[in-house]
């Protein structure tokens, strides 16, 4: 099958959506699909033979977050020409909704498209002023997908109509197996972070908040942060007993944050919301390194309440220091969750959901039509656990 995938925004740039959706045409290529990607990079970056860039990005704010995206004239030509020179038995089109090629896509497509929801945004009035304008986009999508529960809520409440729920996928044999970055984790304790360190929903200013608490329990526990943002600016607004305990990466590799995790002995997660999912989290527990996240519900859902990795009140420095230091102290504790993290990544490999997205495509394919209900329920019914868990089922 020839497949044309849409992502919104930088390729360059770290995000859950473009990890999707690199992780996505890598896992259809090893099921040998032909595939090829669009996204907005700029021309000096070395792609994967399988993307091709629409030029450079621009920064806006979108959903409590910065984005960089690519719109207007120039791009909605190369969108046009690579959908016509493409040939697609599908095109699947990632966050449709967002101001960016993503809708261009919707409005040049050829052809069966199916879309996926990753975000989870509260009732928005741009989108509700957008409506008239997205439905002119949505009317020529043929299946839906949401990541989550809560991306598909979002898709319900702002537009209407349904999704097929099929989760992120995590490349299991991307983690773990690799060495620590030389002198981690230490014998005094390490955490771990990654996300935009100047990103307020990320987390981190709890997180570095709560240290000097689990420092005062863990005299050596030292913090390893990875994710792009201006590191001086932000090292110097620390207090310097704060300071001397952390590690600045800034942004990495995937070999690099592969080792990363594996060099700490808590993975900590405290964003404090916006999230749909978590596929952060699963690359933690893909990697055998204990999970402690925030208890937004995306976050719950994928530690399984409290199985696969452990919980603290979101937003509050003085709850995360208690958990961390219970869990720095029993080392059975961390051993037991990095099992069932471990496990619990495993459902969730891109071999599986890329076969559950591969489902969606040949039944848009084969009949040229929308989705049927029969067929959602079909699918529904061999969703994994976790979804069906989302359903509450």
């Amino acid at each position: 099958m020839k497949v044309g995938i849409v992502c919104p925004y930088d390729w360059s740039a770290p995000g859950g959506v473009q990890a999707h959706v690199r992780d996505l045409a890598v896992a259809l290529i090893r099921l040998g699909h032909d595939v090829s990607v669009l996204a907005p990079c700029d021309e000096d970056i070395e792609l994967p033979p399988y993307v091709v860039s629409v030029g450079g990005a621009v920064s806006v704010s979108y959903n409590g977050s910065k984005a960089k995206i690519a719109f207007g004239p120039v791009t909605t030509r190369r969108v046009r020409r690579w959908i016509r020179n493409g040939s697609f038995d599908v095109l699947h089109i990632h966050e449709p909704l967002s101001p960016s090629l993503s809708i261009l896509s919707c409005w040049a497509a050829r052809g069966p498209v199916v879309a996926t929801w990753h975000s989870s945004m509260q009732r928005s009035r741009v989108l509700s002023a957008m409506y008239p304008l997205a439905q002119t986009a949505l009317e020529k999508v043929s299946a839906r997908i949401a990541v989550s529960e809560a991306a598909r809520q979002t898709l319900v409440e702002h537009m209407g109509g349904d999704a097929v729920l099929i989760p992120n996928g995590v490349d299991c044999s991307a983690f773990g197996g690799v060495e620590p970055l030389p002198g981690w984790p230490g014998d005094g304790h390490a955490l771990f972070f990654i996300g935009r360190i100047d990103e307020p929903r990320k987390g981190l200013p709890v997180l570095l908040e709560a240290l000097p608490g689990i420092a005062a329990e863990h005299p050596g526990v030292r913090l390893l942060v990875a994710g792009p943002g201006d590191i001086e600016e932000f090292r110097d607004e620390l207090p310097p007993e704060v300071a001397a305990r952390v590690e600045f990466l800034g942004l990495v590799s995937e070999e690099v944050k592969a080792r990363a995790f594996v060099s700490a002995d808590v993975y900590v997660a405290p964003n404090t919301g916006g999230e749909s999912f978590g596929i952060v989290l699963l690359e933690a527990m893909a990697s055998g390194t204990p999970v402690l996240a925030s208890d937004i519900e995306a976050f719950r859902r994928v530690v399984a309440d409290g199985h696969a990795g452990a919980t603290f009140v979101n937003e509050d420095p003085a709850d995360l220091a208690r958990v961390a230091i219970a869990l720095l102290d029993d080392a059975a504790e961390r051993e037991r969750l990095s099992a069932a993290g471990l496990a619990r990544a495993q459902e969730f490999d891109w071999v599986s959901v890329a076969k559950r997205v591969v489902e969606v495509y040949d039944a848009v394919t084969v009949t040229g039509e929308k989705v049927s209900e029969d067929f959602r329920g079909q699918l529904v019914g061999r969703l994994s656990r976790f979804d069906r868990d989302e359903r509450g089922e």
